[in-house]
């Protein structure tokens, strides 16, 4: 009896983990993101910092809301994305959606889209339809808040 209480347990525990997020098989079957970005610029930690210290730009964090709170690169803006394009170099991410109206109304902004890093599809396909509404300075920081922290640079939560 005691070993179906465990099997059990370690099944709820499991679901639990793959419906939180703890637990992620996407993240871990999907290509990297794409090295260019037409129609905007792809940056390093190096150029991001110098934007967040200079405030010469408006940084949008892709990442969950969880992940958001747990530590963001300073004044970045929450921005959820619901994507149901698939996650390939060659995407047209016409079915996703995020809140554009968070994006500043002037179309000629700095704005800086980030994510976890080189798998970060959400902020790739985000910086894609920024640059299609309009946008005409979107960069895309593809090293993300993984390499931001690998740099030691400062976080806020």
């Amino acid at each position: 009896m005691k070993i179906k209480n465990f099997i059990y347990l370690v099944c709820c525990l499991f679901f639990v983990l793959a419906v939180t997020g703890g637990i992620s098989f996407a993240a871990e079957t999907d290509p990297e993101t794409p090295t260019v970005l037409k129609g905007g610029k792809i940056i390093s930690a190096d150029e991001a910092k110098s934007l967040v210290d200079k405030k010469e730009a408006v940084l949008f964090d892709f990442r969950s809301a969880i992940n958001f709170g747990k530590g963001h690169i300073p004044k970045a803006v929450i921005l959820p994305y619901k994507g149901k394009s698939p996650n390939t170099p060659d995407v047209t991410p016409a079915q996703d959606e995020f809140d554009a109206a968070k994006l500043p109304s002037d179309k000629n902004a700095n704005i800086v889209f980030y994510s976890d890093g080189p798998k970060g599809w959400k902020s790739y396909k985000a910086a894609l339809i920024a640059i299609k509404i309009g946008y005409k300075n979107v960069m895309w920081f593809r090293g993300g808040f993984n390499e931001w922290t690998e740099k030691g640079y400062p976080i806020e939560q």
